[in-house]
């Protein structure tokens, strides 16, 4: 109408017009959309949380390795002998493999969500999608079919069911829009009488006028329209019965079209036909899924809150719904607090969604966003995770995080599942990366400030970093158990449990010092060998401590190749020590008694973790 705004990127579907340009660039409503996706950019939890355990580790690495050099001064010991062993301390300390480790977990955890139809654009995304607690989801093709299918018609003025089909057909274009092909499908036995009519004048649906309309010929010339139930009662002057048919459909859920045709170029009303897009097969089983992962799922539509109340009560969505232009309408906190406990939005414009995934950031939630359009961007990108359905524009899939090859939300429910499990292998790397770092850097320096020795070579440091950070790679194919909640970083919890874990590992390596040194009076070279032995085999030991919160021994237990990487890491371990590859040789009693001794402090380490964890669990 004279009077409206075409934004830029709108396409004219018919005709021409003359309008007088308000803004350009930047200033247009689709340079605004391009503003807001730029705005959009976001730390991950994931960068925060390697950025803060870097820094911890370094900084506790840099703090005790120059405390040791102090000392060394101080006791007038060898300068450039100590300075090599301090780097070489600095830089096995340091967890340089942290990066590399995490990122090839979620590199071969996208793998595995491509083979469940979920690509990853940014690998950071996973470990966003398993925090996940609320999913603001689209409704047409994601939730429903996006297949428009003919409900019963209803007929008026004293005409047969089939009729009004029949008529709205000839009103159809076969190879026309959604309408006109679930016409169409629903003609069933009268489509043979379709042939005996003749089109002599068709007129396409025109969004202007609301109707498609066609005069055709058989034994009588005569005109058939179908459109907007408005617009086609307007032609016929039909009484009040009509519109209280067409609001008790709407209330139903179902949008109507309606029909009529001429007889002695008079148009009678011939009835409506109801329109609706089924839910798909799989999306009630699918919404119960991830209600089950503690996810919360907002249906978003465009649709009317009849509609969208219809399709949220055959899928069990909750029945707390709102139309978005009532809920910008308030002020304050109370927009943040409607959109947070609300179930369903209707009557949404793209622009809306990211103020709803802003408002939910805000009150604190790691929202999912599925969209597929060009105005979806902004919000796609502003979502800790957005999602791009499978028949999203290219802008759309730009912005977001993950994008979908298969319409539905059991798609999206497998990626969740899939995402929490390579949270976990993440997490249980942490813990036990941390809790090395301790038990390693404390022991030694502890060794030397108090006693006085150096309990392994520079080169046994080395050794031992590449022993075991090398194997810990095969963590991305451990198996895992299912997560029921949301994964989030816990720093507080990661951070006590590898602390405890870590000077678990202390104790154990001071008595085994003890042992080796009191007990059974080895030379410094042998006494070297002994504590190198421990530290390695012992090292890898706890990375089946940290991977499930339970005994170690309970399901699921830890994938083939984690396990045999590990086990041919500490024989290699064993060989160089007992046959004395850059180290003094010790025999295979000691090696022996090494590995019943690291496996006993196994079990050990595993009850203080599960005791804490059950502490902990009760204290938060």
């Amino acid at each position: 109408k004279p009077g409206d705004i075409a934004y830029s990127g709108s396409i004219a579907v018919k005709g021409e017009m003359v309008g007088v340009v308000t803004a350009t660039g930047m200033n247009t409503f689709f340079g605004k959309t391009v503003q807001l996706v730029e705005e959009a950019k976001t730390t991950s939890s994931f960068q925060k949380m390697v950025i803060r355990v870097g820094d911890y580790l370094i900084l506790m690495a840099l703090a005790l390795v120059s405390l040791t050099f102090l000392v060394a001064i101080y006791r007038e010991e060898s300068i450039l002998e100590m300075l090599r062993f301090a780097l070489v301390l600095i830089v096995a300390a340091i967890p340089v493999a942290m990066p590399a480790v995490l990122a090839i977990t979620m590199a071969i955890g996208a793998l595995n969500l491509a083979k469940k139809e979920a690509v990853v654009t940014k690998l950071v995304a996973i470990e966003e999608l398993a925090g996940v607690d609320v999913l603001c989801s689209d409704k047409t093709g994601t939730l429903t079919k996006n297949e428009l299918t003919v409900g019963e018609p209803l007929p008026f003025n004293n005409y047969e069911k089939e009729e009004v089909i029949f008529y709205a057909a000839l009103a159809s274009e076969r190879d026309g829009d959604s309408i006109d092909n679930a016409i169409f499908s629903a003609l069933k036995e009268v489509a043979d009488r379709l042939d005996e009519y003749k089109i002599l004048e068709f007129t396409p649906f025109d969004p202007v006028i609301k109707r498609a309309e066609a005069e055709v010929s058989n034994n009588e010339t005569f005109k058939v329209t179908k459109g907007a139930p408005q617009v086609i009662l307007s032609l016929c002057n039909e009484n009040t019965e009509v519109e209280r048919a067409v609001e008790d459909l709407a209330e139903k859920g179902y949008r109507t079209l309606g029909v009529a045709r001429t007889r002695n170029d008079e148009w009678e009303f011939v009835g409506l036909i109801p329109l609706f897009d089924p839910p798909r097969d799989d999306a009630v089983k699918a919404v119960e899924t991830i209600n089950r992962l503690k996810v919360r799922i907002k249906m978003v539509t465009g649709d009317n809150t009849a509609i969208a109340k219809h399709i949220a009560r055959i899928l069990g969505l909750g029945n707390k719904i709102f139309p978005m232009k009532e809920v910008l309408r308030l002020g304050g906190e109370e927009v943040g607090k409607i959109i947070e406990e609300s179930d369903v939005f209707s009557e949404v414009l793209p622009e809306h969604k990211y103020r709803i995934v802003e408002h939910l950031q805000k009150r604190g939630h790691l929202v999912a966003m599925t969209g597929d359009g060009v105005n979806d961007a902004p919000a796609l990108k502003k979502a800790n995770c957005g999602i791009a359905v499978s028949s999203s524009t290219d802008a759309a899939r730009a912005a977001a995080d993950v994008f979908l090859l298969q319409p539905g939300l059991s798609v999206i429910a497998d990626a969740i599942k899939e995402a929490r499990r390579i949270f976990q292998r993440m997490e249980s790397y942490v813990i036990y990366r941390i809790a090395e770092t301790i038990r390693v850097l404390f022991f030694i320096v502890l060794s030397i400030l108090i006693f006085n020795f150096y309990p392994i070579t520079a080169v046994m440091i080395v050794l031992l970093a590449l022993l075991n950070d090398a194997p810990i790679l095969a963590i991305a194919y451990d198996n895992v158990r299912e997560m029921k909640e949301p994964a989030k970083w816990n720093l507080e919890r990661v951070m006590v449990l590898s602390l405890l874990l870590g000077f678990v590992g202390v104790i154990s390596s001071f008595v085994i010092f003890y042992i080796g040194d009191v007990v059974l009076s080895l030379p410094t070279g042998e006494l070297q060998s002994f504590i190198f032995l421990k530290l390695a085999v012992a090292g890898h030991l706890t990375i089946f401590v940290t991977r499930v919160p339970d005994n170690l021994w309970r399901r699921p237990y830890p994938g083939r190749v984690l396990f045999w990487s590990a086990v041919m890491t500490k024989v290699l371990a064993t060989l160089v020590v007992v046959f004395g590859v850059f180290v003094t040789p010790v025999g295979w009693k000691l090696a022996g008694m090494i590995w019943a001794y690291a496996l006993i402090w196994m079990f050990i380490a595993d009850q203080v973790k599960v005791v804490f964890l059950r502490r902990y669990a009760i204290w938060r």
